[in-house]
């Protein structure tokens, strides 16, 4: 009897609720935040105001459930972020996800080495849209130069 005592309060102990849509979206909304250094993030925010359905959706999944995640550190799906947006075409945001990428710490050298490797896969074509992208987002942060 104290053997499935034990395993019945501990399988108590180590249940957990299933998050509410409320957690979710609060989750995501933390996530994006750290994302951003604290910041509101602009595209998130319009879209919130246009297409508040859109916006709590992908609060609440793709940030809360998915990006959410402790697997991966923030450097790394970053860069794995920026590597499956720029092999789609993506380039808003390749641009947004590589500069959570610097955010992060991650040099600016690495996410050079992402345009390099998206040739592979993806092809000259959107390796070009992805630096380009880089650029961009290099002149913005004062990083012209990077190397």
């Amino acid at each position: 009897m104290g053997a499935a005592l034990l395993l019945s309060c501990t399988a108590l102990l180590a249940r957990t609720d299933p998050p509410t849509t409320e957690t979710r979206v609060a989750r995501g909304e933390e996530v994006l935040r750290s994302l951003n250094n604290g910041q509101p993030q602009p595209i998130f925010e319009a879209m919130r105001q246009d297409f508040p359905f859109l916006a709590e959706a992908t609060a609440g999944y793709a940030l809360g459930e998915v990006w959410g995640r402790s697997q991966l550190d923030v450097r790394t799906r970053q860069l794995a972020a920026m590597a499956a947006f720029a092999s789609l075409g993506m380039r808003q945001q390749f641009k947004v996800h590589a500069a959570y990428a610097l955010n992060a710490g991650v040099d600016p050298a690495e996410l050079k080495e992402i345009v390099y490797l998206v040739t592979v896969p993806a092809g000259f074509p959107r390796a070009i849209e992805a630096s380009q992208a880089l650029q961009e987002l290099f002149r913005e942060r004062g990083l012209a130069n990077a190397r």
